[in-house]
């Protein structure tokens, strides 16, 4: 695939939106003097996790309740222990979501939010190595050279001879000046010397190429493009070797500094649920897989990781902050009352019930585990005052909700008499 036709599949348009974002940032630090497509990762990181902060809220508000509501789901597992028909399971299931609801957290949270990273990573990595494909202004820096290249003779089977040898496989397939520039923006300095050595009638365009696109890849004296594992491979002087080293060893450091700070606030018991498990597995093994990744991954990459662990910190930190302040037991009213409008809404369900389920009595719990869902709905409508009882709630015709109404009205009637 030409590099310039950017990414297909499932991740092209992915892929694609984020070149724009970074285009226009880009765009933005070049009227500044400054086109430098490091600092561009790193605002265009800043920009993604600020996009993302919903769902980051949601992630945090769930791990911050999640002590409070184990005690309620551990009450609801016990009460079905042992019982694994479809029926239980559904009433089970029923009571722990009143419970997500009492506390409005999503346990899908977690899981949206990394689902959304891998989406965004994944073409990330696509757009970092291909960057001319994406960024306009880059590719503009390689036009005059390509051009040249593509109508010099011996050019084509120079290129393809040292493209192995720098991971650009798209020109041996095919010699157009997008796989040109595919190839010579992977060159290191060592390439633009036998380049210009090659090709001396192009000595002054390699040059300017070279000087513009080192420019612009340079971060901290480090190519973006490059990788930590290639600076080590070339024996590059131990400067360069230290500071790209030093490129995994921040990923890691702070990946893991981000799980600590984003579990600070979970104080549930170690090993009393699962997703405490999952997250010491992640605090142990992530850190790890990030230094792993980018010691191979170019700089860039690198970049990514290091921002978005120490964006998540800043944002998990002022998020903690603002749930501390925050009153618990106005919370769950609010909660309870938006839950409440939302059943009442689907299929007449009163607040009384809610309330009622909300609260979860986990008393006289095997008496009523074989009622069925009518049976439960009706012995909650008796439940209700007199003056909830006297107006028919709306609800569709033939519902379970109107049958209990239905049987509730019958019971109260009758008990007057």
């Amino acid at each position: 695939m030409s590099l310039l036709t950017k990414s297909g599949g499932i991740l092209g348009p992915i892929a694609t939106v984020l070149g724009y974002i970074m285009t226009g940032i880009f765009a933005v630090l070049s009227a500044l003097s400054l086109p430098n497509i490091g600092l561009t990762i790193i605002l265009f990181t800043v920009a993604i996790y600020m996009l993302m902060l919903p769902l980051t809220y949601r992630q945090q508000k769930f791990s911050r309740m999640t002590p409070l509501m184990n005690p309620e789901l551990t009450a609801i597992r016990n009460k079905y222990k042992g019982k694994n028909d479809q029926a239980t399971m559904q009433r089970m299931n029923e009571e722990t979501q009143q419970v997500y609801a009492k506390y409005g957290v999503n346990p899908a949270g977690s899981c949206v939010q990394l689902v959304v990273q891998m989406l965004i990573l994944f073409p990330l990595y696509r757009v970092i190595m291909n960057v001319p494909a994406y960024v306009g202004q880059v590719k503009a820096v390689f036009t005059e050279l390509a051009s040249k290249l593509l109508t010099t003779a011996g050019a084509e089977k120079y290129l393809q001879d040292i493209a192995g040898s720098i991971q650009a496989t798209t020109i041996a397939k095919s010699f157009t000046q997008d796989t040109i520039i595919d190839t010579l923006y992977k060159f290191r300095p060592d390439n633009w010397t036998a380049l210009a050595e090659k090709f001396p009638d192009l000595s002054d365009v390699i040059s300017r190429t070279e000087k513009n696109i080192g420019m612009m890849n340079n971060f901290l004296g480090l190519n973006i493009a490059n990788t930590p594992m290639n600076y080590i491979r070339e024996h590059a002087s131990v400067w360069f070797v230290i500071g790209a080293v030093l490129v995994p060893v921040l990923a890691a450091l702070t990946q893991w500094v981000s799980v600590k700070v984003s579990m600070a606030g979970n104080t549930q018991p170690e090993g009393s649920d699962q997703m405490a498990g999952t997250m010491k597995m992640m605090n142990n093994i992530m850190p790890l897989m990030s230094a792993f990744f980018c010691l191979t991954l170019p700089v860039g990459m690198g970049i990514y990781w290091i921002m978005s662990a120490v964006v998540r910190m800043v944002q998990t930190i002022l998020i903690n902050k603002k749930l501390e302040k925050q009153d618990m037991e106005e919370i769950l009213r609010k909660n309870m009352e938006k839950n409440k409008k939302k059943m009442e809404k689907k299929g007449g369900v009163t607040g009384a019930q809610i309330a009622q389920n909300a609260a979860i009595n986990t008393r006289k719990v095997d008496a009523e585990a074989n009622l069925s869902r009518a049976k439960r709905m009706q012995k909650a409508a008796t439940g209700l005052d007199e003056s909830a009882l006297t107006k028919r709630r709306d609800v569709r015709p033939g519902s379970l909700a109107e049958r209990a109404n239905m049987v509730a009205e019958y019971n109260e009637k009758h008990k007057k008499k």
